[in-house]
């Protein structure tokens, strides 16, 4: 069983830990809170963390970090670092760890495990039948589940309505902000648009 730490700021990543335990129940994620607020400069960041973080990374095979604060995040890569365990931290740029841009642009990277052959860029099989969608498998998608409540909402709708369709459908459900953020992209375009790249896709291999 792959064992997560997820380090989340005032609850941020919370609807990301409800979907993965829900879509992933053999996955073991263990969360842990720093409540804000925070000032703009963490002097002191080891003590925002549990004293026996080494210890806990020593025992994890991969860390979400929803902490969205430079200096909670650069002490948190440090460990990680040393530990060698892996970082994933959507939608910042920084030097180390894996950023995808949003979490449903997150590649298949192999020490990644388990969590990346499920979470991530969305993947999709589809059936047709008379110009409609007969039915929607999720291959892999976004972990805050966007990607499977979208999918079941474009199921009966003609295929040409249906590739438009999801994009919206997973806006309406992804948890990202609707502005523009470090990589001057707004997070849900960058949503809608690779969902429905991702279900076209599927459409033309039948």
């Amino acid at each position: 069983m792959q064992r997560i730490l997820v380090f989340q700021r005032d609850g941020l990543g919370a609807e990301k830990v409800r979907a993965v335990r829900e879509l992933r129940p053999d996955l073991d994620l263990a969360v842990f809170d720093v409540d804000g607020p925070l000032p703009p400069i963490v002097d002191e960041p080891h003590e925002r963390f549990p004293a026996d973080l080494d210890a806990l990374l020593a025992g994890a095979d991969l860390v979400l970090d929803h902490l969205y604060h430079p200096d909670l995040t650069g002490y948190l890569l440090d460990r990680c670092e040393a530990a060698g365990v892996p970082v994933v931290a959507s939608g910042r740029k920084l030097p180390r760890g894996h950023v995808p841009t949003t979490c449903c642009t997150l590649g298949r990277i192999g020490e990644l495990g388990a969590y990346a052959e499920t979470f991530g860029a969305p993947e999709f099989r589809v059936t047709v039948a008379d110009g409609r969608v007969a039915g929607v498998e999720v291959v892999r998608g976004a972990p805050c589940g966007a990607t499977w409540r979208a999918a079941e909402r474009v199921v009966g709708l003609p295929v040409a309505d249906a590739v438009p369709r999801i994009g919206l459908e997973t806006q309406f459900f992804c948890f990202a902000k609707a502005n523009p953020n470090v990589f001057l992209t707004n997070p849900l375009h960058v949503a809608g648009e690779v969902h429905a790249a991702a279900f076209q896709k599927a459409v033309r291999k039948g």
